[in-house]
């Protein structure tokens, strides 16, 4: 008898997963960015030009990117909750 196993990967991701992942990728950027931006005014040396300071705002980005693939997950599952209710 042959075991009937899939032989390719297994997808088992959220609709969200994938917002997730790039929101953490992005907000570790933007930290790294917001502790190199922070070490000049601790070290006393002269501080980086307006663009490592922007590039620092990444970390809400990704924050919010974050989030909304969360909420996004939460979404998927209460409409496959919904649906499950009311086949039942």
């Amino acid at each position: 008898m042959r075991s009937e196993t899939p032989t390719g990967p297994v997808d088992d991701s959220a609709p969200g997963d994938g917002l997730v992942k790039a929101g953490v990728v992005v907000f570790a950027i933007g930290a790294v960015a917001t502790l190199v931006t922070v070490a000049p005014l601790l070290l006393g040396t002269a501080p980086f030009p307006t663009v490592a300071y922007l590039v620092s705002m990444l970390m809400g980005v990704g924050f919010a990117l974050a989030a909304a693939g969360v909420l996004r997950s939460v979404a998927a599952q209460r409409r496959q909750a919904r649906g499950g209710r009311r086949t039942a």
